[in-house]
């Protein structure tokens, strides 16, 4: 279908350097123009003698595309005249005004169903259609494509934190075909929104499986239940007097995790490489990071006299430890001074260690000591001391380090290319919406043989705009024979198709 699309017979001169041409019976009209903005100042707070509402927060907008009436939106309070003024109708469109990174600001999202009690919350703009010339689903479509969008970036103010003020606002200039054409398109680009995510789904779906299986056998390996070398249990355990552990091999210590790693207590060396803690690929530097998800990360770098230096096989807490482990360190450089990083003090095998830090009995044992959520206070070492490891003999832990890593560099490296095609997939999303709204492509025919969309099927639809900025060919990757590869098989269907789309095919 989108293989067959044509551009538009006859053009016109936008008169726009970056929108170049459009077809020549559109419009290209600033948004003042053709929608209402009111910029909303409803707080989260909750104040005496207002009026109980919903309120529809920046993350509600910058996490869902679409607002509909049954959402659960945060409970706060107030004035009549703001819910007069704010109160959301079906066809609204929320962006993002304000945030700590540039291009997140102008992130949309479209209000489906009125609800008397759901208003516009800080940080937001509502922009209101006039029905005359614009609909909302076609105005959501416009400021969601990456063209149009530039222009909020390009005009967000600030250093730490970037905003976008009203005459920035209302000066977006919007591509506008007649309303008719705009039913088309939007109705093409629901079409195809919604196969494209279903194809995502389909890859999400394998990773899943893919983590989970990952999971298996660091789990099996790092606690003793499989013996690397043979295969199988061992011949004798003991009860370890670990909660989260149970029972080991008979021949295993179990250690007090203080006397196996200690805080570093180094500040930052001259000339270190500025480092960033991910859960996907450990302690890296914050360039390589930024190169491996294909964009530039903003972060605000506070009391830079206090960054912390890292070393290589270091491993470092993080604010998001608890979900995810520790990270090794598989670079030196410097890091936040919010986060805690440990040096070892014993002889040991990193490689072990880096696996059973990743294992979901260690992250749950972690998450256990939960005090520091309730308390709003970060992991920290002594949560870290609360938690006893086991310790094998320093041959074996070479030997699991290597099993381990051998039996999941496969599924590593499926799971990498999984999230590489994700990317593939929504950018060529991205590409579509923009050519189709911007007229570089002429949707009017193919529109006309689409089957209607089931609104119920479409329900689940809705995108997670925050996973958006993520990175599929899994199916010969499950080994033959393997627990994976009925799933993959069923899977494969949705998993080819999303890869022939986002390779042009």
């Amino acid at each position: 279908m989108v293989a067959e699309l044509k551009p538009y017979p006859t053009c016109k001169d936008s008169g726009l350097e970056w929108l170049r041409e459009v077809p020549a019976h559109w419009e290209v009209r600033r948004l003042r123009t053709i929608s209402e903005m009111r910029v909303s100042n409803v707080d989260k707070h909750s104040r005496d003698g207002e009026r109980p509402i919903r309120l529809c927060n920046y993350v509600d907008v910058y996490r869902a595309d679409r607002i509909r009436a049954e959402r659960q939106l945060m409970a706060a309070t107030a004035a009549p005249e703001e819910i007069a003024r704010f109160r959301l109708r079906s066809g609204d469109v929320l962006i993002t005004k304000d945030s700590e990174a540039w291009n997140d600001i102008g992130v949309p999202a479209l209000v489906e169903g009125a609800a008397d009690n759901a208003i516009c919350g800080y940080h937001l703009a509502l922009l209101r259609p006039f029905s005359d010339c614009v609909s909302g689903d076609f105005l959501f479509r416009a400021v969601q494509s990456s063209t149009v969008a530039y222009q909020f970036h390009v005009r967000a103010n600030g250093v730490t934190r970037y905003g976008l003020t009203h005459n920035a606002i209302k000066s977006i200039w919007v591509p506008l075909p007649p309303p008719p054409e705009q039913a088309a398109i939007v109705r093409f680009l629901d079409h195809a929104d919604r196969h494209i995510r279903r194809y995502i789904r389909a890859k999400q779906k394998l990773i899943a499986l893919l983590e989970e299986q990952k999971q298996a056998i660091i789990h099996e390996a790092v606690t003793g239940r499989i013996d690397v070398r043979t295969g199988r249990p061992y011949p004798d355990y003991k009860e370890s007097g670990v909660e989260w552990l149970g029972a080991v091999p008979a021949h295993w210590d179990v250690q007090r995790s203080k006397r196996v790693f200690r805080p570093r207590t180094e500040l930052a060396h001259p000339g270190d490489t500025q480092l960033s803690a991910t859960q996907a690929y450990g302690v890296i530097a914050q360039a390589d990071y930024e190169e491996k998800i294909g964009r530039k990360v903003t972060k605000i770098l506070r009391h830079l006299d206090q960054r912390r230096h890292v070393e290589i096989d270091d491993f470092v807490i993080s604010m998001r430890s608890f979900q995810g482990g520790l990270e090794r360190a598989w670079t030196s450089g410097c890091i936040r001074s919010s986060y805690i990083v440990l040096r070892a003090v014993t002889a040991l095998t990193v490689g072990y260690f880096g696996h059973l830090f990743k294992s979901a009995g260690y992250i749950a044992a972690l998450q256990s000591t939960a005090n520091f959520i309730r308390d709003g206070q970060d992991l920290n070492f002594e949560n870290f001391c609360r938690i006893d490891v086991p310790f094998p003999p320093i041959e074996e832990q070479q030997q699991i380090a290597h099993a381990v890593g051998r039996g999941t560099d496969r599924i590593a490296s499926s799971i990498e290319r999984l999230r590489r095609q994700i990317g593939s997939l929504r950018e060529y999303r991205a590409r579509l919406i923009a050519d189709v709204v911007t007229g570089k492509l002429d949707v009017r025919e193919s529109v006309a043989g689409l089957p209607e969309l089931d609104p119920g099927a479409a329900e689940g639809d809705t995108d997670d705009n925050f996973n958006r900025h993520l990175g599929s060919e899994a199916g010969e990757d499950a080994e033959e024979g393997g627990p994976l590869r009925d799933i993959v098989h069923a899977e494969g269907a949705e998993a080819e198709a999303g890869e022939s789309m986002a390779e042009g095919r």
